[in-house]
């Protein structure tokens, strides 16, 4: 199988073609250029000007721009000029989509434009229709005479240019070939970058975003492979996950799909899209790219290189769960567990438990279990001395298992060659901590193999940890070892964006290629520092419990592979949105975040509107100034609400598909 990176032990970045634009090189193994989005009106000058300002000042690179029409293309001239008399020459990138008058009038004056293949030229009226290929092919030609004159401009003025193709936005010809596939997202940016290199021009960034992480690497994936068979190259790639959200959940879903492809070398610029102002995207996009700034070399300088993987046993171009047996409610056909670290805190009580989804009644001497309730506790050396709730299990350190009360509560956890020196084990479950970085003890996995209640507990001490760890689960497969595995990843970041990313990247990327029976996050509570994030402190860490907690959650659902509450679907706002996004985002989430399962989109116009949210149920979309329209799936089903009541709306319409639960009252 062709691999869609040179190593998936040894960290490489991967040869990409140099593009300029204006005095910023990107590619060819320059550093990974950082950017974001204006979210003001294009046509208020001094606002975008100073907007854009501040998300140099935080650290962009380059500047996107919104100019849905010809009005604002020319704007960008303005904005320009006031930029530059100001002192700041960042290059500036034109968004376009369903206009090309606008991007050839932006191609003229700045230095990058970026055009959408899925809309424009394509329409999309979400119709099947059935090409023949000499039907394709013409239409094919029709791109062509109204593409060309973009690439023309382009080249004359050394303008650069991204094709952006987003899975939501695919053409109903591309749907009808393709389907909603990463290989119609693929497709329908090739068919573009080969018009260009038709006419010489290669000054080109691709990007293939989505919403959904796992869509989004796959499309990355197959699109480096389809280049290189075809042309023998890469160009640069523009990573993101779009219409990501705000807060932790933003931060987890770009960082699972944007550090997923950077782990392996893929990537030359990246932007993090939030529901947030700009220029907060920055510093997340910083903490992102840094991971991989010294990475070789940090590599080089601690420990032997990962050994080579001589068979891949799985395809990375589409989601198949590693096949395991099951263990209790660990591995098989159930969703991933999570387990609670509790192993530095000094006791445990009733009140503990609550961070974790278990809240105790003391009059009724019940408990109420949350959706995202932690499936296990690790204790360490304690044993709790009161009754734990039904669903919750505890993992101890072996010798404190040998004392625990309740061999059908606890469950002991081995390091690594322990469980070959122990007769005493649990009959129905035990758990085995083993380090990934160095070659693996042949006996321990001759005994893991014949026993069937083992779960492994993967971690690894390398600084590249998770192709590390993915290399063990792939030697695991290769053997014909079919454990379930825990994944274990510790984080000793200092700030909550590091760990974050840290999390989601380590445990995500092997999630999304179907590896993990589960997650076990561990950090060190006392390091974090407290950070603002606009002009508000961003999830406050007093009860750290809750915070893991809820990042391992929040990565099962980012990776869709434990759904536990509502999806929200949020476009980061740009010069097109009609209405204050983060707000109307908040008080959705406010009478909606009960509804698990659901998915809803929250877009700022018709552009990130039923083109963006391919995956949600419903749709939130502004349809003009003070008017909303909803959608169920790609239906339009009200149009034009007054924005007063359209939150309320939503809720009716929620409640007409029969995805409105009332909240439980605790």
């Amino acid at each position: 199988m062709q691999l869609y990176c040179d190593s998936l032990t040894e960290y490489k970045r991967l040869a990409t073609r140099e593009v300029r634009i204006g005095d910023l090189l990107l590619g060819d193994f320059n550093p990974i250029r950082v950017q974001t989005m204006t979210t003001t009106d294009t046509m208020d000058t001094i606002a975008t000007v100073e907007q854009t300002i501040r998300c140099i000042e935080a650290g962009a690179e380059l500047v996107r721009i919104t100019a849905p029409s010809k009005k604002e293309a020319e704007n960008l001239l303005n904005i320009k000029n006031e930029l530059q008399r100001r002192g700041y020459k960042t290059p500036l990138i034109a968004d376009i989509h369903f206009t090309p008058n606008a991007a050839e009038i932006a191609a003229r004056i700045i230095e990058k434009v970026r055009v959408n293949p899925g809309n424009y030229v394509d329409k999309k009226k979400f119709e099947q229709i059935d090409y023949t290929d000499a039907e394709y092919a013409e239409e094919i030609d029709r791109i062509r005479d109204r593409f060309t004159p973009l690439v023309k401009i382009c080249k004359e003025y050394g303008t650069a240019m991204r094709i952006g193709t987003n899975h939501g936005s695919l053409s109903d010809r591309i749907m009808s070939r393709y389907g909603d596939t990463p290989m119609g997202m693929v497709e329908s940016a090739m068919e573009f970058l080969r018009i260009a290199r038709n006419e010489s021009y290669h000054n080109i960034i691709l990007s293939m975003k989505s919403s959904n992480p796992q869509v989004m690497v796959q499309a990355y994936r197959l699109l480096v492979n389809v280049m290189m068979d075809e042309f023998g190259e890469c160009y640069p790639l523009h990573l993101g996950v779009t219409e990501a959200g705000d807060g932790e959940d933003g931060r987890i879903k770009s960082a699972i799909g944007i550090g997923t492809l950077l782990e392996d070398g893929i990537g030359d610029t990246i932007r993090v899209s939030l529901t947030e102002d700009p220029e907060f995207e920055i510093p997340v996009c910083r903490d992102l790219v840094k991971r991989y700034t010294n990475r070789q070399l940090a590599i080089d300088n601690k420990q032997l290189p990962i050994p080579s993987i001589s068979k891949v046993p799985y395809s990375p171009f589409e989601y198949t769960k590693r096949h395991t047996y099951t263990v209790s409610n660990i591995g098989g056909k159930t969703v991933p567990v999570v387990v609670a670290d509790f192993m530095k805190a000094t006791s445990i009580s009733h009140e503990d438990l609550q961070a974790i989804g278990y809240t105790y009644n003391t009059e009724t001497d019940k408990w109420t279990i949350a959706d995202a309730a932690a499936d296990y506790l690790y204790s360490g050396k304690k044993l709790i001395d009161f009754a734990l709730p039904g669903t919750l299990k505890v993992i101890c350190d072996h010798a404190t298992w040998l004392n625990s009360p309740d061999k059908e509560k606890y469950y002991p956890l081995y390091q690594s060659i322990e469980y070959l020196k122990s007769a005493d084990r649990s009959g129905v479950l035990n758990f085995i901590a083993v380090d990934a970085n160095g070659a693996a003890s042949q006996e321990l996995l001759q005994a893991i193999q014949n026993d069937k209640t083992v779960v492994l507990c993967l971690y690894s001490t390398n600084a590249h940890a998770m192709p590390s760890v993915r290399r063990f689960i792939i030697e695991l497969t290769n053997q014909g070892i079919t454990c379930p595995v825990i994944l274990a990843v510790e984080s000793n970041d200092t700030t909550i964006d590091e760990q974050l990313i840290h999390f989601s990247t380590d445990s995500g990327a092997l999630l999304l290629d179907g590896m993990g029976d589960g997650i076990w996050l561990m950090n060190e509570p006392g390091k974090i520092q407290t950070q603002k994030v606009s002009g508000r402190t961003y999830l406050e860490t007093k009860n750290n419990h809750q915070f893991i907690n809820n990042t391992s959650f929040s990565i099962l659902q980012a990776t869709r592979t434990r759904i536990s509450k509502t999806e929200y679907i949020s476009c980061p706002s740009c010069g097109r949105t009609l209405f204050d996004l983060q707000e109307t985002t908040a008080k959705i989430r406010s009478v909606t975040h009960h509804l698990k399962g659901v998915k809803i989109a929250i877009m700022g116009c018709i552009v990130n509107g039923p083109g963006e949210m391919a995956d949600a149920d419903f749709g939130y979309v502004g349809s003009g100034p003070g008017k909303i329209t909803l959608y169920k799936g790609k239906e339009v089903v009200k149009r034009n609400v007054d924005s007063g009541i359209a939150v309320e709306e939503l809720i009716n319409l929620l409640k007409e598909n029969n995805a409105w639960v009332e909240k439980s009252v605790i």
